[in-house]
């Protein structure tokens, strides 16, 4: 077992992204329904660990870190979720009816079955 450090200034500026696919399904989602802003959060759940949350919001949480992903489309993280969001490109896929919001983190070390939840371990 290891330690390791957590910096927090080296979140200040995370890199998390949205494929211009993203971009385009959020830009929808919140004109239909008439919010400023996507929220990004981590909640404990599901069969894994850790399940993705996405709320359309009409302003940041307090302690929110707000990204800007577009002119129109502005990301608000979590704070406590910086760490396991880390470098985490977000992406949008549409195959007939079928439509879902795709998370390509690098942290997840595993995923349920169901694909609803995931994992992160330290090395």
């Amino acid at each position: 077992m290891s330690v390791q450090s957590f910096d927090p200034k080296a979140l200040q500026t995370p890199n998390i992204t949205m494929t211009d696919a993203a971009v385009g399904h959020f830009r929808k989602q919140l004109a239909q329904a008439d919010k400023a802003s996507v929220r990004l959060f981590i909640q404990e759940s599901g069969c894994s660990g850790y399940m993705y949350k996405i709320d359309f919001v009409a302003a940041a949480e307090p302690g929110d870190l707000s990204l800007v992903m577009a002119d129109d489309v502005t990301l608000h993280v979590q704070q406590e979720a910086l760490a396991i969001l880390q470098g985490t490109e977000i992406d949008f896929k549409k195959d007939g009816l079928n439509q879902l919001i795709k998370f390509n983190n690098p942290n997840v070390t595993a995923e349920c079955g169901c694909g609803e939840s995931f994992v992160v371990e330290a090395d």
